[in-house]
């Protein structure tokens, strides 16, 4: 096992030598105040047996978790998706997916016993959506969706403590109870390294009161832990990041080494002050808009290169119960596209019936890549650049109070840039792929990420529909719930035999005629 922990700190934040010690098996630090990812790799002896009998049957599983409340994203981190559960799948064979049931039902077994036994997944084939991928050259994007609301990692969190931690381990069981605090998660496997990666985001301490704690030796001695306190530096060129600090490999170095190194990073952040939030105007009906408010200053282009092109997005997850007309989004209108500050749509996966009622929709929703307009000069935007989105929803179950709330997760929004050719990407240590979105550009692209900023008091990415659906309660009307589901079947009913005496009649008048030629035909013949 090797476990990597990497603290972030802003320009701003204080730092003192003292707030950290190293000794020959243990690192502490007091009161540090920084973002923290931490990374553990696992190799395939290191697993319980029922968790790699699947993973072998995987050529890749990359599973994503964020929370549903805001978080800063610094840099490397700056990535983002959308609230809930991310998993992306790929079978060893391709054509297992599609005739064995064997190859395809474990991945929602385990997904079950490891996250939530009430995740709509059944399998691959029918639970999951299929994306487009635009860009073949991304050999790493997987070939199977699915995402599902899941506000809290509390079940993988246990399984962790049964699975991974010795009965008698509490330093093992706290350090996954850890997670019940992170912003986000990472679960990454691929049949080429037949390793295991877990990694967790927190963008602050537990508290607000700086990271407190010991990081020791694994005992033994035989596995690494590496732990790297840096900062972001100022990079020469567009494409990179460059990071500076303290490094340490605990248990081998003596002390901390300072160092200093750049590398190209897909994702960069934006200033603070480029941010966006998401709102349904009221009422909403059955035809709900999604209104993407932009910052002035998040409407500036990115400082790239010159000949760059960049372009402003929006990836949106949807869960089964709303979905978008892709043949009106996709439309060329000129003036619809106005009205609504779109540019085009750029791909969509998943469910796009526009007349199935959520109980007849198996996968779990959709994606939709939209390419948002922008302004021509950021200065002419008042305060905010509204994009709006027009939705609609699907019919939902009845229900006794005759209404159901619809969840809705935030989008991502990016602006998206080209790269310089011959940059290698892949040199990134702390790179994150296999997000969803970002397989839908070239691999050179560079993405720039919006800050979410939420109006509410909550700080939640989620935003509630009230869903008017059919009321179960009788209260003695004719409209009643069980009177308009008698009404609909006797309606049925009497329709189907006015269309059976409708189709006896003209069967009996057609004969009749026919009777009547062949007599006239007789007589013909007699005379």
């Amino acid at each position: 096992m090797r476990q990597r922990i990497t603290y972030i700190q802003k320009p701003s934040a204080p730092f003192h030598p003292s707030q950290t010690t190293l000794t020959h098996d243990a690192l502490s630090v007091e009161s540090l105040d920084a973002a923290r990812e931490e990374r553990v790799t696992f190799s395939f002896d290191e697993l319980p047996s029922e968790l790699w009998q699947v993973l072998r049957q995987c050529h890749q599983l990359h599973i994503r978790w964020a929370s549903e409340k805001v978080y800063e994203a610094v840099s490397p981190f700056s990535s983002r998706i959308s609230p809930g559960l991310h998993v992306f799948y790929s079978p060893v064979d391709a054509g297992k997916a599609k005739g064995d049931n064997e190859g395809r039902e474990p991945v929602c077994t385990l997904l079950k016993k490891v996250f939530d036994d009430g995740l709509r997944c059944e399998s691959p084939e029918e639970s999951f959506i299929t994306p487009p991928i635009l860009s073949t050259r991304f050999a790493s994007t997987a070939g199977y969706q699915f995402h599902q609301l899941l506000p809290s990692p509390e079940n993988l969190v246990t399984y962790i403590q049964h699975k991974f931690c010795p009965m008698d381990d509490d330093k093992c069981r706290q350090r996954a109870a850890s997670i019940l605090s992170a912003d986000a998660v990472d679960i990454n496997y691929d049949s080429i390294s037949h390793a295991l990666t877990m990694s967790g985001y927190w963008s602050e301490a537990p508290g607000g009161q700086g990271w407190t704690e010991i990081i020791g030796k694994h005992e033994g001695g035989t596995d690494k832990v590496e732990v790297g306190l840096l900062g972001a530096e100022q990079a020469s060129e567009p494409e990179e990041i460059k990071m500076g600090g303290l490094l340490a490999v605990v248990g081998q170095d003596e002390e901390l080494k300072p160092t200093l190194f750049s590398f190209p990073s897909r994702h960069h952040p934006l200033p603070e002050d480029a941010v966006y939030s998401v709102s349904f105007p009221t009422p909403t009906g059955m035809h709900p808009t999604m209104t993407i408010s932009i910052s002035r200053e998040a409407l500036n282009e990115p400082p790239g290169r010159p000949d760059a092109t960049c372009a402003l997005h929006a990836y949106l997850t949807l869960p089964s119960t709303l979905f978008g007309d892709k043949y009106q989004l996709s439309t060329t209108d000129p003036l619809f596209l106005k009205s609504h500050n779109l540019a085009a749509l750029r791909a969509v996966a998943g469910e796009t019936d526009l007349e199935a009622p959520d109980w007849f929709v198996s996968r779990w929703g959709s994606n939709w890549l939209l390419e948002l307009a922008s302004p021509s000069e950021s200065n002419q935007v008042a305060e905010v650049w509204n994009v709006t989105v027009p939705l609609h929803l699907r019919y939902l179950p009845p229900s006794e109070s005759g209404y159901r709330t619809a969840s809705v997760p935030w989008p991502v929004v990016f602006w998206a840039c080209t790269a310089e050719d011959g940059t290698k990407m892949g040199m990134n240590p702390f790179d994150r792929v296999n997000l969803g979105w970002e397989g839908l550009f070239g691999p050179r692209t560079m993405f720039y990420q919006l800050h979410p900023s939420p109006t509410r008091e909550n700080g939640v990415l989620m935003e509630g529909l009230e869903v008017p659906v059919l009321t179960l309660k009788e209260n003695g009307g004719v409209f009643g719930g069980r009177a308009i589901e008698l009404g609909t079947v006797a309606v049925i009913s009497l329709g189907f035999l006015w269309v059976l005496w409708r189709l006896g009649l003209v069967a009996r008048s057609s004969g009749i005629r026919a009777q009547q030629k062949r007599d006239a035909d007789k007589r013909n013949k007699a005379e």
